[in-house]
């Protein structure tokens, strides 16, 4: 509690005395905001809440611009709630308004509608963009972040006109194969393509143009994570993973492989390990868990075994 049991200087208005002691000097309960009398604890009505509100926007003295203000909203979330409701056709005092006032209040109501989208919304307020993403994260099992990311992403190649002139399923898969290569996700490119219904090659130059101009730094996948989510589908041993990572390491140097895909190169060398193991899986299998065509593979298998050589072979034997 803070007493104000000092006497007020001159120039300040003076207080009230209290109406049971005649006492002037004041206690304050910073806890229930109520002023009661020091001396015989009478609770004063009328008093004014000392404890300042919220800034307001723009206001002179006000510390910052008030634009933390309001309940916390996830950053994919919908914000149409907000902005000002001018409607009815009564006054505050409930009389009912003329012609001229009711035009009026259509009008700022339209202003003010118009200038809360421009101001508030985003790109996925205005599209289908956000139930596209959220129908791509659970087709493909993804985590909560990575839907975050990809309507983040969406939103500024959006802004920033990356997009323009593309369907918005390319849009989409773009974002969310952008997501995914982010946060180290093992999902291809066909994978997210065939989810949305897109072509592939439609969402690749939509992914291709949104890297270039963002300024969100995209890495590449490291091929060691497609081999721990397809050896498990596969069902392999810690023997044929060892050697997987071990010929991977031997090749991913060499320039001949630089153009193949992290995927394709995994599963490559996973039928080969399989095979020089003793745990033979079919070609259908791998191309199946990895989703390449077993022409890919076959082509990709051989210029691997020319660039691991006979030495290679006798090490797994």
């Amino acid at each position: 509690m803070s007493d104000q049991g000092t006497p007020p200087a001159e120039g300040e208005p003076s207080l009230l005395a209290c109406s049971l002691c005649g006492s002037r000097r004041r206690v304050q309960d910073p806890a229930s905001l109520e002023t009661h009398c020091a001396d015989c604890g009478l609770v004063f009505e009328g008093s004014e809440l000392v404890t300042p509100g919220p800034p307001v926007r723009d206001a002179p003295g006000a510390q910052g611009s008030g634009r933390g203000i309001g309940p916390f909203s996830l950053p994919g979330a919908s914000r149409r709630e907000l902005g000002t409701i001018l409607k009815g056709t009564r006054d505050g005092q409930g009389r009912p308004l003329d012609w001229q006032r009711r035009y009026e209040f259509q009008h700022l109501r339209r202003v003010a509608q118009r200038q809360t989208v421009r101001a508030l919304e985003d790109p996925l307020e205005r599209s289908q963009a956000r139930d596209s993403i959220a129908m791509a994260s659970d087709r493909l099992a993804l985590p909560p972040v990575i839907r975050s990311e990809a309507e983040r992403f969406f939103r500024d190649a959006t802004q920033r006109g990356l997009y323009r002139g593309r369907s918005q399923v390319a849009a989409v898969g773009a974002s969310v194969y952008a997501a995914c290569r982010r946060f180290a996700v093992p999902r291809t490119l066909g994978e997210v393509s065939k989810v949305l219904g897109a072509r592939r090659s439609e969402v690749g130059r939509a992914f291709k143009v949104a890297c270039r101009g963002m300024s969100t730094i995209v890495p590449s996948v490291d091929p060691r994570v497609y081999l721990a989510r397809y050896a498990q589908e596969l069902a392999l041993s810690p023997h044929v993973r060892t050697s997987v990572e071990t010929m991977l390491k031997e090749t991913e140097t060499s320039p001949e492989v630089s153009g193949l895909s992290a995927h394709g190169l995994v599963a490559a060398l996973i039928y080969i390990a399989s095979e020089r193991g003793g745990e033979r899986r079919s070609r259908a299998q791998v191309a199946r868990v990895s989703a390449v065509t077993e022409v890919t593979l076959r082509s990709t298998s051989r210029l691997l075994e020319r660039l691991l050589g006979p030495r290679s072979a006798g090490a797994e034997s």
